[in-house]
């Protein structure tokens, strides 16, 4: 495990990234770009960086169904035809698939490369650029296959969020509503305060934000970098969330990832209520706002057995016939390792829908 990774909070990227490349020694350097970055932002990074023009590109398909095993086989292929080494520096520049695929990648070609991560959405931002977890999807789950290997540093701005879609503005907003859960509830209430939904949203007010959104996920990586223990707090909302993203495909009608991790929060603040007597005053102001600003996953009893089904695939579960979650005492207070009845669940799934509305 290399050491805590350097995270930069700054608008200045290209500067930023030259400073990195230069305190490297001035390596070979690849960029790793998914197709719609390459074509927006790019452009913008090879005016402001010497490092990033003089780079070798190469290019993945973009959307998280591409971040596959054949993606990754063929990623490992082009960087063997640009003759990469150990001491190879990769740029993963784009979202959270991104910084999974080629820093899964960098983690495994040569036995180990070193890389940058600058995300260029909300949710790889605060989420997946963070944190030194890499990986791909396989046999229809995510993220079954992968490493826990950090970047050298991650460069987090907000200059590319402004020509983002509202819809990843907004997944990206639920895993930092996510760290406010776990942090504590000044924390949630200015994050349930601030409106990230244009024309309101201004990228730049929501830096300082960020910051301190990745500040929670940092203090817990660094407390247990390879989720022994506390880091398994960060998967609140993603045993259910997962299971909705996965059934979404399977219905092929894919929900950005960040909206499943909302509902899925909704979902297992309920279990919370159920289990460990979370506050029902602060699960109402939750669903609320994700309601508001999420809308709801609709689903009926005739889809609990599939998405038990996908939970039942769930990284955390310690044997085949449990189904574990992260779950809250109280905001700030989480309890790992919570091992939920499959009628539980299914009840909390329905409170979910009179909560969405959908009952």
């Amino acid at each position: 495990m290399t050491m805590k990774e350097k995270v930069i909070f700054t608008n200045l990227v290209g500067q930023a990234i030259d400073t990195l490349v230069a305190e490297a020694g001035n390596p070979q350097t690849v960029v790793v770009a998914d197709t719609n970055t390459a074509q927006y932002v790019l452009p913008v990074l090879v005016n402001d960086s010497k490092a990033v023009a003089d780079s070798e590109v190469i290019t993945v398909k973009s959307g998280d169904g591409n971040k596959s095993l054949e993606a990754l086989t063929d990623l490992w292929k082009k960087l063997a035809e640009l003759e990469a080494t150990r001491s190879t520096l990769v740029i993963n520049l784009g979202g959270g698939m991104v910084s999974d695929l080629s820093g899964f990648a960098a983690a495994t070609y040569k036995r180990g490369m070193r890389c940058i991560n600058v995300p260029t959405t909300l949710l790889a931002a605060v989420d997946a650029s963070v944190g030194g977890k890499t990986g791909i999807n396989f046999g229809g789950y995510k993220n079954q296959i992968g490493t826990f290997t950090e970047p050298e540093a991650v460069i987090i701005s907000t200059i590319f969020f402004n020509t983002l879609p509202q819809q990843q503005i907004l997944s990206g907003y639920a895993e930092m509503i996510k760290h406010g859960l776990l942090e504590d509830t000044d924390t949630l209430s200015r994050l349930l305060a601030f409106s990230p939904v244009y024309p309101m949203f201004d990228s730049q007010s929501l830096l300082p934000i960020i910051e301190a959104s990745v500040g929670v996920k940092s203090r817990i990586v660094e407390e247990d970098k390879t989720e022994a223990g506390i880091r398994k707090a960060l998967n609140f909302g993603h045993t259910i969330g997962h299971a909705i993203e996965a059934y979404s495909y399977k219905r092929q009608s894919p929900v950005p990832h960040g909206y499943a991790v909302a509902w899925g929060m909704v979902a297992e603040l309920v279990l919370s209520n159920m289990e460990l007597g979370f506050p029902g005053d602060t699960l109402h102001t939750v669903a609320a706002y994700v309601l508001k600003n999420y809308g709801a996953y609709d689903i009926t009893c005739d889809d609990y057995p599939a998405l038990i089904a996908a939970m039942r695939q769930d990284k955390k579960n310690r044997s085949a016939d449990s189904i574990t979650f992260t779950l809250l005492e109280s905001v700030g207070h989480p309890k790992i390792d919570c091992v939920v009845d499959q009628k539980q669940i299914e009840a909390a799934l329905d409170i979910y829908r009179d909560l969405m509305h959908l009952a």
